[in-house]
């Protein structure tokens, strides 16, 4: 069982080796990123009721891709797996689920076309509260690591970190905004109504809670990175 986890275990101990020799000054910039995609690693996000009505008012519906699922019998949740955390100072600074998407699509009331902007390969940065993605609308080009909510930690991070490789870690992130650079992708990306402008300024999107846990999958996710089709 432990088998695939050597080689990730000897790099994570190479390099908290270089976290514990090197200068206190450089180790603040010296990040540490451990794969998680074999482990029980997941971030849900979770839209808020207020989300969902504004969605259903304007049409828009959301479909997770790639490594990306609906939770069961919780309308509006999505498990988006967790591929890598990476530490500071043996501190969390950010975590990445790569190769999960969430698709929003709405037909343009007035034209009668589809539109569609997919969100994918999610990261979250704890140094600056922010959740970024990559961000597509249809037929535009990718719009690599966009800021898309800023967030308040609900919680405080219930972190335990075992050297070389065990780590565990909870923590609900809420208070979910979409940053100046997101609103402009949703209007544009998905032809919204102007007056839906004013609702994304004060729309909180929900939540997202993390938990990692030091428990194998059955099977590892994909560290892929999503590519919405054409």
């Amino acid at each position: 069982m432990t088998k695939p986890f050597q080689l990730p275990a000897f790099r994570a101990l190479a390099l908290s080796a270089v976290v514990l020799t090197a200068p206190l000054a450089a180790q603040a910039s010296l990040t540490l990123n451990i794969p998680t995609n074999a482990l029980q690693a997941n971030a849900v996000q979770a839209f808020s009721e207020d989300a969902l009505g504004a969605f259903e008012l304007v049409g828009i519906q959301v479909k997770p891709l790639g490594n990306a699922t609906a939770v069961a019998q919780t309308n509006g949740a999505f498990n988006l797996p967790v591929t890598s955390i990476s530490l500071q100072l043996v501190k969390i600074s950010g975590g990445a689920a790569i190769g999960s998407a969430l698709e929003f699509t709405r037909v343009n009331e007035d034209t009668l076309q589809k539109k569609r902007l997919t969100l994918s390969n999610f990261r979250i940065d704890f140094n600056t509260k922010k959740v970024l993605a990559d961000a597509e609308p249809a037929g535009q080009a990718s719009r690599a690591k966009t800021p898309i909510f800023d967030f308040n930690e609900q919680t405080a991070l219930a972190l335990k970190y075992r050297f070389p490789l065990s780590i565990t870690a909870k923590q609900v992130l809420d208070k979910l905004f979409l940053t100046p650079e997101a609103k402009a992708v949703f209007m544009t990306g998905l032809e919204l109504p102007d007056f839906v402008e004013e609702v994304l300024n004060v729309l909180d999107f929900g939540t997202i809670t993390v938990d990692v846990a030091v428990k194998p999958r059955s099977k590892p996710v994909s560290t892929r990175p999503y590519v919405p089709a054409p």
